[in-house]
Formats: C-alpha cells, structure tokens, sequence
C-alpha cells in the first residue's frame, strides 16, 4: 500500500513578526498546500494521507478557520485523510476536534478522538492513533500502541505527535516525550510522527514528515515543505520518498560587509536563491563596517532593492 504522510499544517498560524500583506499570503499558503497534497495522493496512487497533529496552530480556532480546510480535503473524495490531536490544538474539552464533529463532516475526512485502532482499505491495514488529551502530556501517548490488537498479516500503522529523545520539542521539555523503540515495542510497520517541522528520519520505521509548507527561517537546512510518500509491503522495510510540497523558502543568511564589493556579492548570491524572489523569505543578519558611500550602496541595493523582490526580508544589521 502506499500513502502520504504529513503533519503540523498549522492552520490559522499568526506569523507575528510579519506585515500584513505578507501575514495574509502566508496564512493562505497553508491552505493553498491541502490542495497540492490531494493532487500529489492521487498522482502516486496513495489513496491516504494522514496527518500527524498540530493540524490548526491553537486551540480555539474561528469556525471560519476551523471549516476552511475541512473544504479543501472535501475537493479530494478519493483520498482518505486521517487527522490526530497535536499539542497545539489537543483534545481537550471544546477543542477544535469537539467542535467539528458538530459541524457535517465530509465522509473522506476521519478524525481519531481515542487510542482505538481503525482499519482501512478494507482491512489490508490499521490506523494506531496515539492522541493527547493535553498540550503537555507527561506520559508517552504511544505506550497504548503495544496492546493494540489487529488481524493477523494487517499491516500495522502508528501515528503520533510528540518527542523522541526530546529531539524537535518547541519547548525542548519532556513533554509528549515519545518512546525511542516505539515501532519495534508495537510491532509497527511504520510510525508517522509530527511536532518538528523538519523532515527527520529517527529509524527505518520512524519518520518525521516535517510541515508541507515552510513557516521558520531556521528550517532551511531541515528539509521543511514537503510531504512522504510511504510504500509498505508487509515482512519489508518501508520505502520513504520525499515528495516537494512548499511554495516558500525560508532562508537565513549571516554576513559581515566592508566593501561595495561584498555587497554586490551578496546581493548576487540572494539572487541566485530562487528565480522568482517572491517566493523567498530572508533573515539577514549583517556586520562589519561601511562608510557613508557603501552605506547608501547597501540601503539602495539590500534594503530597498532586494527588499522590494522579496517576499520578506527580516534585516538586522550591526554597524
């Protein structure tokens, strides 16, 4: 069977430190990624996508931002999404996943409230939810996963949103903090993590998916803005394949300036990032010291002149 495997969507998320302009582009591209994670499900023939928590960034969504990508995954009939509790939207009492199970879900879109296993594709493999009841759960969500029982030859499927070793913690506490040997203890063929929004893979077995659509400028070495495509054959290790999903880059930069030169060189090497700058979010962090002329120079070319190509640029400067 093969499915995609995604997590922290992060819908409604704020984006604080941008302009407005730039808010409302970003908050859209969160639901702009649903449409092309349908699209990419059906062009590799993988009929479920499951989504390992943090699906809405808080826990109080609007019911406008609640239902907007309920609506998007409604457009995909044949594709299957299974959506779990993360620690930013937990299932708590009047939590997001309360709420929408007032509203007339689509019969695509299945929401795991509790640790029970779900089968799908008509009993060829299990769904084992892991869900938190809580933002910060002080015991493993997974450690349910070990007595789940499923048909002998089902292929067995956990999923989960937390920790490992507390590596990709937000807050680096043991929070949600997720057993190391989880897919070996529960007998699972593969375990769909989220909560660090970088691709990680911790064991054959065990993959971060990372967010399908950039949203830190430290993830630019992480491999955000993709999904997995997940091919499993029962008795065999599973085939993970990162499949591109992101609009955005996110870039950091660290420089330190003296000449017009390094300034033209750096503004030629930003350029180089992407054919299209208003795809690129930069932090630029720069140093050094520049008289009045290349001062003007820099303010002219960076500031102003990269600025104005960018989607974003987030500029501090030392000088």
């Amino acid at each position: 069977m093969r499915f995609l495997h995604t997590s922290d969507w992060q819908i409604g998320e704020p984006f604080r430190f941008v302009d407005d302009e730039t808010l409302a582009i970003l908050r859209a591209e969160r639901l702009e990624v649903i449409g092309r994670i349908g699209r990419l499900a059906i062009e590799h023939q993988a009929p479920v996508v499951l989504v390992a928590g943090d699906f809405f960034d808080g826990a109080h969504p609007s019911l406008e931002t609640l239902l907007r990508p309920i609506e998007r995954m409604r457009q995909f009939p044949q594709v299957e999404w299974h959506l779990i509790p993360g620690n930013h939207d937990a299932h708590t009492g009047n939590s997001p996943w309360e709420r929408l199970l007032l509203q007339s879900l689509p019969g695509n879109v299945v929401i795991h409230m509790a640790p029970e296993p779900r089968t799908i594709l008509d009993g060829a493999a299990w769904i084992l939810p892991a869900v938190l009841t809580h933002r910060h759960m002080s015991s493993d969500p997974t450690e349910a996963m070990d007595a789940m029982m499923t048909p002998p030859g089902a292929l067995r499927i956990g999923i989960a949103h937390g920790s490992v070793r507390s590596f990709g913690s937000s807050d680096q506490s043991t929070n949600n903090l997720l057993a190391l040997d989880r897919a070996k203890s529960a007998q699972l063929d593969y375990l769909a993590l989220g909560d660090w929004h970088g691709m990680q893979k911790i064991d054959d077995r065990t993959w971060y998916s990372g967010t399908p659509e950039p949203d830190g400028f430290n993830l630019s070495g992480a491999g955000g803005g993709q999904v997995l495509l997940v091919e499993l054959t029962v008795g065999a290790l599973p085939t993970v394949t990162p499949l591109e999903s992101g609009k955005f880059l996110w870039r950091s930069e660290q420089v330190t300036l003296s000449s017009a030169e390094d300034i033209s060189m750096l503004e030629a090497r930003i350029r180089t990032l992407h054919s299209d700058l208003s795809r690129v979010l930069l932090h630029l962090r720069v140093d050094g010291t520049l008289d009045l002329a290349d001062r003007e120079f820099f303010e002219r070319n960076i500031h102003t002149g990269l600025g104005s190509a960018l989607r974003y640029l987030r500029l501090e400067a030392d000088q």
